[in-house]
């Protein structure tokens, strides 16, 4: 399968663009888009690695004084929006072709996205995005968006897929399931479950009513991975985190192992440690000022897989789903599923740990919460921290760590706070809103929140 486009839609009216030539830019938008400028900075504050003591980088991420100039808060906006510019095209093509099969597709694709950006910067324009008429567009509430995308997607379940026209099918052009509609229909299904669990703590009747309907309707959830496998190792058509990490700054120095989680997967015997970093010369979280030039490598490869969401991650949202709105009933056998598929994710054998290290807890709804986004957290490493990232804000965990990881008495794999860290010992929660959006347009909040403002989810 190849990753060019022989025909750019650009140049076309966006009514004459072929949804099938313009479904790979929108999957490779939003991958990169995600990969990258959410990646880096998730993966960072998420403690699966953290500035090199021999590069500077990403030295303002790590210390928490990133503002709205930057470019990855500038970048992951700007990206993530482009690529909304194809979803959202495709979405009303489909939509007036009655074409369902390519509806559903644009529709979960565009309901992962404002979902990002709504957890991320928090109120964002939807109505009104991607409309070139409208230069200003104004801003929608996270409430809003999340009520907007919930309802899509609801529509797009429901419509006949076989009834869509037979001539015009996805199939190559669809990079994540290569036009296996039953997927599409579980991934939407499994993502309308992570919408409402997102949630939890903002609108808890919400959020129960939605998860307890959904899971009664007996609808069925991912098994498989969302993903784009397809990546080749040359220039621009990698996994986008390998791609600007490792090629285009053309150093490969500036990520090292985190102590956070390499010493969580130490004390557990984890056999993914090998598979996550090149070594086990662990750098504290932030101490590039006085950390080692020896420091360990997150292994990155460019042909690495971009997961929208693993098998496991399916596994453990589901699992969470049902310890809170459905008396646990289930729970325990989704916990052991997502554990196995992370580790066979890795060509590797949970067994010993789900009887071990990983036994799931049977203790109090939250000792069972714990343990599943303690899995959650190791699972996404490396390019999905940004998952794990909205999680922990979220549900709190992995735990902070009042210590740092240097004193005897640190738990491994609580978070810890950056050694060079500019905010008095507080962490990261949002991006701020860029710089150019905030003047360019009119409609732009006048209240301007800094990275270490609570989010509208948060715990």
């Amino acid at each position: 399968m190849d990753l060019d486009i022989n025909t750019d839609p650009d140049l076309l009216s966006p009514t004459d663009i072929p949804i099938s030539a313009e479904l790979p830019t929108s999957i490779t938008g939003v991958a990169t888009a995600a990969g990258t400028y959410f990646a880096i900075p998730g993966g960072l504050w998420s403690q699966f690695y953290t500035q090199s003591a021999v590069a500077n980088q990403y030295r303002v991420i790590d210390d928490y004084s990133m503002t709205n100039s930057s470019g990855l808060i500038t970048g992951g906006w700007a990206q993530m929006y482009d690529a909304l510019t194809d979803i959202r095209n495709i979405q009303s093509i489909s939509l007036e072709d009655e074409n369902w099969n390519y509806y559903l597709i644009a529709t979960t694709l565009e309901a992962y996205s404002f979902q990002l950006l709504a957890d991320f910067y928090e109120n964002v324009p939807y109505t009104e995005a991607n409309d070139p008429t409208i230069l200003s567009p104004s801003f929608n509430t996270s409430e809003e968006i999340y009520d907007a995308i919930t309802a899509e997607l609801k529509n797009a379940l429901a419509k006949d897929l076989s009834e869509s026209p037979v001539d015009n099918t996805p199939g190559t052009d669809d990079y994540i399931f290569e036009g296996d509609m039953d997927k599409w229909t579980q991934f939407a299904n499994t993502l309308l479950l992570k919408i409402y669990l997102r949630q939890s703590n903002a609108r808890p009747s919400v959020a129960q009513s939605g998860i307890t309907s959904l899971i009664n309707s007996g609808v069925s959830f991912l098994d498989d991975a969302a993903a784009i496998t397809q990546y080749i190792d040359e220039d621009s058509r990698s996994n986008p985190l390998y791609e600007n990490e490792r090629r285009q700054l053309n150093v490969g120095t500036n990520l090292r192992a985190s102590s956070t989680l390499g010493t969580y997967l130490q004390r557990n015997g984890d056999t993914r440690l090998d598979e996550y970093y090149d070594g086990v010369n662990f750098q504290e979280q932030g101490n590039f000022e006085d950390g080692t030039a020896d420091a360990s490598l997150p292994i990155l490869n460019a042909t690495d897989a971009f997961y929208f969401m693993t098998k496991a991650e399916s596994k453990f949202i589901q699992a969470e789903a049902r310890v809170r709105y459905m008396s646990g009933t289930g729970a325990q056998a989704l916990y052991e599923e997502g554990v196995t598929a992370a580790f066979e994710r890795w060509g590797l054998d949970a067994s010993t740990f789900i009887s071990g290290n990983y036994a799931y807890p049977n203790g109090s709804n939250e000792e069972n919460i714990e343990a599943i986004i303690l899995q959650k957290w190791v699972d996404l490493f490396p390019g999905s921290g940004f998952e794990s990232f909205i999680e922990q804000n979220r549900t709190g965990y992995p735990s902070i760590s009042s210590v740092p990881t240097t004193d005897l008495s640190y738990v491994p794999g609580q978070l810890t706070y950056s050694v060079e860290g500019t905010t008095l010992g507080a962490f990261p929660k949002r991006f701020e809103y860029p710089n150019d959006e905030l003047q360019t347009n009119v409609n732009a909040p006048t209240e301007i929140l800094d990275i270490t403002e609570k989010t509208w989810y948060a715990n």
